[in-house]
């Protein structure tokens, strides 16, 4: 008897860390919270006549989210793009990086870990310390070129669709 209750612990402990690891992990994705700076492009022009690089003065639309959906921050509502030279340190380092190399004319949502955020200590009251970032942005003009077109792209919007409805 004494025997199978020592065989079943090691079992029962493996299940046991095995099941906390599933259910942290699980908690991890639920929070939203990302270690890595991830940019994932949600429009992009169909040329790129005007590329942001370091050092370019760029103007970009924006709305600002934690990972529980709340807003804390909108150029989009102000109808007023964010202007800043790209690099220098002017922003948070998430945008430093996640701009970097878009066109003019894309729409992108970076997701910004806290360590290119605002860091431990957050920005009260609004966004919280080790707080994840989420902004949807939109690229408006590099050194002063705007977008050029954009009914255009809007029109090859509509293409696109319907072409793959074709399918």
């Amino acid at each position: 008897m004494l025997a199978k209750s020592k065989m079943c612990l090691p079992r029962y402990s493996l299940f046991l860390i095995f099941f906390s690891l599933i259910s942290f992990q699980g908690f991890a994705k639920k929070t939203g919270d990302v270690s890595e700076l991830q940019i994932g492009v949600k429009f992009k022009p169909k040329t790129c006549e005007f590329k942001a690089h370091k050092g370019d003065r760029i103007k970009v639309h924006y709305r600002g989210k934690l990972t529980d959906g709340t807003v804390f921050d909108s150029s989009f509502e102000r109808g007023d793009p964010f202007e800043f030279e790209l690099g220098s340190g002017q922003v948070i380092e998430g945008w430093d990086q996640g701009l970097l190399g878009a066109c003019v004319g894309a729409k992108s949502k970076l997701k910004i870990p806290a360590k290119l955020g605002y860091g431990e200590q957050g920005s009260p009251p609004t966004i919280p310390g080790g707080a994840t970032l989420i902004f949807d942005t939109e690229l408006i003009a590099v050194n002063g070129k705007p977008t050029v077109g954009k009914e255009e792209d809007e029109d090859e919007d509509e293409d696109d669709t319907s072409g793959d409805d074709e399918l």
